[in-house]
């Protein structure tokens, strides 16, 4: 089992009543809101809150995640819910198909040298679809250095921002407050949103 598995596997596992709030997170209704549903990706789906929340909205989701503990429990979650989700234990690189939204909140994607990670992102956003990138605000490497991990190893809005070149439009790059409170002892009191339309 890759090193990042089996911490996100115990991480989860640690967590017997589960490890987020079950709650969708705050940017995806505001940056969804215009959209027609599709198919839709959320990329570390986590304990599925997100796309669960998308298939309320008649969006066709997956839920991608490397971690089979979350996944069991958002698969638990979409049942009670009423909503059918493909959930797929994989990780960004292993993921296929195009779809018309690609959502990543908080993302925990490693970058690598050549940023296959990166390359596949961006890969799986069809013609005319949207890519949502959500990161903590404002930047606070120290903190999260102290937390066990650099933001520079990870891919975030400010590091997908730059990379994307003329066959796409940036609409929204920007922090703003969060939704809920901010964590106890988190400096993150914003949400760093990129949204971006591949053109056609």
């Amino acid at each position: 089992m890759h090193d990042d598995v089996a911490e996100w596997e115990g991480r989860y596992a640690s967590h017997e009543g589960g490890l987020f709030s079950g709650n969708v997170n705050g940017p995806l209704p505001v940056e969804v809101a215009g959209l027609r549903p599709g198919r839709a990706l959320d990329v570390g789906c986590g304990e599925g809150a997100d796309a669960i929340w998308l298939a309320q909205q008649g969006w066709t989701v997956t839920g991608l995640d490397v971690s089979t503990v979350a996944l069991g429990r958002a698969a638990e979650a979409a049942r009670s819910a009423g909503v059918q989700v493909e959930w797929v234990a994989a990780g960004v690189t292993q993921a296929s198909g195009t779809f018309d939204l690609v959502a990543a909140h908080y993302p925990a994607i490693k970058r690598s040298p050549g940023e296959p990670e990166l390359a596949a992102l961006l890969g799986l956003v069809a013609v005319d679809g949207t890519l949502l990138v959500v990161g903590h605000g404002p930047p606070n490497p120290e903190f999260a250095r102290s937390r066990g991990f650099d933001p520079a190893d990870y891919l975030l809005p400010d590091t997908v921002a730059p990379a994307l070149g003329a066959d796409w439009e940036i609409l929204v790059h920007e922090q703003r407050p969060r939704v809920r409170p901010t964590p106890p002892g988190s400096p993150w009191t914003h949400d760093d949103v990129l949204r971006a339309r591949r053109r056609g």
